[in-house]
């Protein structure tokens, strides 16, 4: 038998949400809390993603806690060791690791209505039971594999980029790339220059701009440190210029057209090929899929001994990767490059509320409907981070994860021991509106698929429209739009 732990909160995962939800329950004086952890350290999807060149594409003196600025951010854009570095430090700073369960993998979830509590079950068989749950799980944690016809008969080494085999040296082999996304783009430039030769399986050409990355001179960081108003003003700047991206993404053509000209100037000046240019330039408007950034990715797909194929995968033999054409690609390597699952990431969570409604079935036939991203009705005392529908794909998230922490502390100061349960009225309203503002916005008229859509093309990732507007939406916890039970 598993042990079972009595406590008020219940916290999954140790990304910036979990660690974020921890500390702010400190603040208010609250220790009744455990967060659960399935690896054996803090820091989410920046300690599971350690791929040469791992870096983030949000400045970040803006990625990062409002409460905890770091002076010594040695670039514009940090990269991954330096993120991560940044989390354990706060980690530590708060004293959070005693609150830590590691090696606590979340199976399933169940509300209890007699009690009001929830029963939350791991993968190690222990229980711990709360009176409220709030999942910081993330979006980015679960690899997408594709099922690549074949694959088990492959004799090489295949493995996903946030699952980065680093015992494997990929000096001198021929290695197949599966995917263009925002991981492939950062590590392809990286391996490309020490491998024999290397392929890249496109299906989609992403838009890719410059990157304005530089290195925080070291006056600048010392005046961060010695004046911390200073560093306050320039993420507030920071802020501003990235919130008017999102005038683009939401019916301001004109502005992904100007994009749109940038990008193009990018690829002419890395490509002198006509064909490759072609290849690798989108016939869809800018934003519609997730607008990437990059230096290098363009001069190393110019290389002698880069390949991109835009035939998909009809088959991986014993050394080899067959192309939708017929050409056969010899490779000792097969690395995919090919993202997480999104909207279908609570498929496997078995999470049960009212009536034993389950969470993941219901979305499953219907799609993920929230309030705010945060609440669910017929799910009581359940918090969501970073939850459907509050995605970016302009600023930081860590923006709306602040807002989201400090609207879930007032829902539990509110609830004192009883539970609150999101009317659906409310829930129906807020979907109604979201859905309405995406239906004009950049994803659903650019003329591509993402990974922002559902099975069903239906955009429940993305928030449409400026982050200070959540800010408000989330800044008081509006009573009515809650019932309380108990």
């Amino acid at each position: 038998m598993g042990k079972r732990t009595e406590t008020g909160v219940v916290i999954v995962g140790t990304g910036f949400s979990g660690l974020g939800m921890a500390i702010q329950l400190r603040k208010e004086g609250r220790e009744d809390f455990v967060i659960l952890e399935k690896a054996g350290d803090v820091g989410g999807t920046w300690r599971d993603n350690s791929y040469p060149g791992c870096a983030c594409d949000i400045p970040s003196h803006m990625y990062s806690f409002s409460f905890e600025q770091n002076p010594g951010w040695s670039r514009a854009y940090s990269p991954q060791p330096e993120i991560w570095r940044y989390m354990r430090g706060v980690a530590d700073k708060h004293d959070l690791r005693r609150f830590v369960r590691f090696g606590q993998e979340m199976t399933g979830s169940r509300w209890d209505a007699d009690e009001n509590r929830w029963y939350v079950t791991t993968a190690s068989g222990d229980e711990f039971v709360a009176e409220a749950l709030v999942l910081g799980v993330g979006a980015l944690h679960l690899p997408m594999i594709p099922a690549l016809p074949g694959i088990e008969n492959f004799a090489g080494r295949a493995f996903h980029s946030a699952r980065w085999d680093h015992g494997y040296d990929l000096a001198g082999k021929r290695v197949a790339v599966v995917g263009t996304g925002a991981s492939a783009i950062q590590f392809v430039p990286k391996i490309a220059p020490d491998v024999a030769n290397l392929t890249l399986f496109q299906r989609t050409p992403p838009w890719v701009m410059p990157k304005p990355d530089r290195a925080m001179p070291g006056w600048l960081r010392a005046l961060f440190r010695a004046v911390p108003p200073v560093q306050r003003a320039y993420r507030d700047f920071v802020y501003w210029r990235l919130e008017a991206r999102a005038l683009g993404f939401n019916g301001q053509s004109w502005v992904m057209k100007l994009g749109q000209r940038l990008a193009k100037r990018n690829i002419d000046k890395a490509v002198k090929d006509p064909g490759l240019r072609a290849k690798l330039t989108p016939d869809y408007t800018m934003g519609c899929k997730r607008v990437l950034i990059s230096n290098d990715y363009y001069p190393a797909l110019a290389r002698d001994n880069v390949d991109v194929v835009t035939d998909g995968v009809a088959e991986v033999r014993e050394h080899s990767v067959v192309d939708t054409a017929g050409v056969e690609h010899e490779v000792d390597a097969i690395i995919y490059g090919t993202g997480f699952h999104v909207t279908d990431a609570f498929d496997e969570l078995e999470i049960l509320g009212r009536d034993g409604r389950d969470l993941g079935k219901e979305w499953a036939s219907e799609g993920m409907r929230t309030h705010l991203g945060i609440t669910v009705s017929g799910f009581p005392n359940l918090f969501m981070l970073l939850g459907p529908n509050t995605g970016l794909g302009h600023n930081s998230v860590v923006f709306m994860i602040e807002s989201q922490i400090s609207y879930v502390a007032e829902a539990l100061r509110m609830a004192r021991g009883r539970a609150l349960d999101t009317r659906p009225e409310a829930q129906e309203r807020f979907n109604s509106e979201i859905q309405r503002k995406l239906a004009k916005g950049i994803w659903t008229r650019g003329g591509c698929k993402s990974w922002y859509l559902d099975a069903k093309g239906v955009n429940r990732t993305i928030w449409p429209g400026f982050t200070w507007r959540y800010w408000l939406a989330t800044r008081k916890v509006r009573r009515s739009d809650y019932e309380l039970l108990g």
